[in-house]
């Protein structure tokens, strides 16, 4: 694919405008699409022009361009994440029934929690994971959890790209990890959202590496966590041995 004068790639660009948009920047006009990507102004109106009529991305009636329904089928193609979804699906409902909030299933991407599901009902705790949404690793019970399960390089690696931040929020990040592998869960009030406490449990591979999390978040000192924390480990449990089972 031809390169531009500064040396990108017409897919490094392509890769740069679609990771332009965000929850709080969903829908953008090409020239912030431009700056944000750090795209020459001309050549985002062409590129975007091409990604509509693919309808990979979509206008609006203001001009305004987001997301398109082709984007969203081709990613909803992945074979591995539609497998962990589907089998994952029916026990989050089980989950959801005794917790009467909100659960999600997340995935270890990069050094940030991606969510793929999530499950609410009315009137749930305030919750800021949603679909497609990224979160930072050690802010999350979601995250604690892949990485306490995660190979040692792994959390490794991100105590030495992140040690600033994690200082912020933990006093002492390995004795953490090591308190969530004897557990077998993690739970943490306040990190995201002062009042609601946030609880994991992680979705293992045959090696005892960490898959996936499933989590929840509920009003915090809920008298309910303890029985959610229960039915939690249990669905990671029958996630894990599903996805055992499956043929290579």
């Amino acid at each position: 694919m031809a390169n531009s004068p500064s040396g990108d790639s017409v897919l490094d660009r392509l890769v740069r405008i679609l990771g332009a948009f965000s929850a709080q920047h969903s829908a953008l006009t090409v020239s912030a699409l431009a700056r944000r990507a750090n795209v020459p102004r001309a050549t985002a109106y062409r590129l975007v022009e091409s990604m509509v009529s693919h309808g990979l991305l979509e206008r609006r009636d203001n001009g305004e361009v987001a997301v398109g329904l082709g984007l969203w089928e081709i990613v909803n193609r992945s074979a591995s994440a539609n497998d962990l979804k589907t089998i994952a699906m029916p026990f989050m409902e089980d989950v959801n029934q005794v917790v009467q909030h909100s659960t999600q299933l997340s995935i270890l991407v990069e050094d940030e929690v991606l969510v793929l599901e999530r499950l609410s009902r009315p009137g749930h705790a305030v919750n800021a994971a949603g679909i497609a949404k990224r979160m930072p690793l050690h802010r999350t019970s979601m995250g604690m959890v892949l990485l306490a399960f995660s190979a040692p390089h792994v959390a490794e690696g991100f105590m030495q790209r992140h040690g600033t931040e994690i200082a912020l929020y933990h006093q002492d990040f390995r004795r953490s990890l090591d308190h969530i592998r004897r557990n077998g869960y993690a739970t943490f009030d306040g990190f995201i959202d002062e009042e609601t406490t946030g609880a994991a449990a992680p979705i293992l591979d045959n090696k005892n590496r960490a898959l996936a999390a499933m989590g929840i978040v509920v009003p915090r000192e809920s008298d309910q966590l303890p029985t959610a924390i229960a039915a939690l480990r249990t669905a990671a449990r029958g996630i894990s041995r599903t996805l055992s089972n499956l043929p290579a």
